[in-house]
């Protein structure tokens, strides 16, 4: 009797489910992935990051989905929502099934889940691990894309030229304080009126959104753990206004970052942002940190020469996106 030709098992089709029916536990070789990777390739600790995914996950409290390939999870993307707009927090893909297509998959689940909110207009992200525009092609929703270029910069503090500038009015710094966080939002609202920076953050078009924008950077893990010690503020020697102010957090053992770096309307190119920069990055040298990054948009072509003639190069770019009007 011929012996018996067993069948294989059906293919498992690929799925993509909305967070809130996800566990943890599903979730969990692919945010192990993502935080090696994200270690790997830019020093950075993302665990912070991962462990509130997989609290709210946990919480059935996440907006985004999951891509299941084979069974897996093999990506995901979440979001955000606050006031008129929404925002991509993360989207990412493990290496054996990372591809545009699947890629476009998750992003398309979350701007048309994002479309449905009625009070929303504006979507934005930065989003580094996705592959940039140029080399991309199609974007989801592209009839209501802008897109601007981003560089990941990073200095090796132990190479870095840290001397002394010249501050052509007289300043003096001194070291954040909770108290400045008003003054900051007014200096920040200022400085990025009709910047760039403020087509793709609309929260540094009012004083209000960077009021948001600064409590964010103090309070929560995206950009790092704030780091006090090394964020410096300027003020103008005749008046006391506040004219600069560089903040700096932590992302890794020994490894800091630059979360803003911002000089006031008339006070440009005279040397108060090598001034705060230079003693943001001294600070961190002596934490210490053997390096730092920062990102910049590339068309903001002053503050890259600013950041290359102190040490950093660019070492990935990616693409700042905005939806208006989806």
């Amino acid at each position: 009797m011929a012996a018996r030709i067993e069948a294989p098992p059906p293919a498992q089709p690929t799925q993509v489910i909305d967070l809130r029916h996800v566990s943890p536990r599903q979730l969990e070789t692919l945010l192990e992935e993502e935080t090696a990777e994200w270690r790997r390739e830019l020093d950075w600790d993302f665990q912070h990051s991962a462990d509130l995914v997989r609290r709210f996950v946990e919480l059935h409290a996440l907006n985004g989905c999951a891509l299941f390939e084979e069974g897996e999870a093999a990506g995901y993307a979440y979001y955000v929502l606050e006031d008129h707009k929404g925002l991509i927090g993360d989207l990412y893909l493990r290496r054996r099934w990372r591809s545009l297509e699947r890629e476009n998959r998750l992003l398309e689940w979350v701007l048309q889940a994002i479309a449905r909110v009625p009070a929303i207009r504006r979507v934005e992200s930065q989003l580094m691990m996705m592959s940039p525009r140029p080399a991309r092609g199609a974007v989801p929703i592209g009839e209501h894309l802008l897109s601007y270029e981003r560089n990941f910069m990073r200095a090796d503090l132990a190479h870095a030229s840290l001397g002394e500038g010249r501050v052509r009015r007289p300043v003096y710094v001194e070291r954040w304080s909770e108290h400045y966080h008003d003054g900051a939002a007014q200096l920040i609202a200022s400085a990025y009126a009709g910047h760039v920076d403020s087509l793709i953050n609309d929260q540094y078009r009012s004083i209000g959104g960077a009021r948001r924008f600064l409590y964010n950077i103090v309070q929560y893990p995206g950009c790092g753990t704030f780091h006090r010690p090394a964020s410096y503020v300027a003020f103008d020697a005749g008046s006391g206004r506040m004219v600069g102010v560089s903040l700096a957090s932590l992302v890794a053992e020994r490894c800091g970052h630059i979360t803003q770096i911002c000089v006031a309307p008339g006070w440009r190119g005279t040397g108060v942002g090598h001034l705060l920069l230079r003693a943001s990055l001294l600070a961190l040298r002596d934490w210490p940190c053997d390096n730092v990054s920062l990102t910049v948009t590339a068309a903001n072509t002053e503050a890259v020469s600013l950041y290359e003639r102190v040490g950093f190069r660019t070492e990935r770019r990616f693409s700042a996106w905005v939806w208006e009007g989806i």
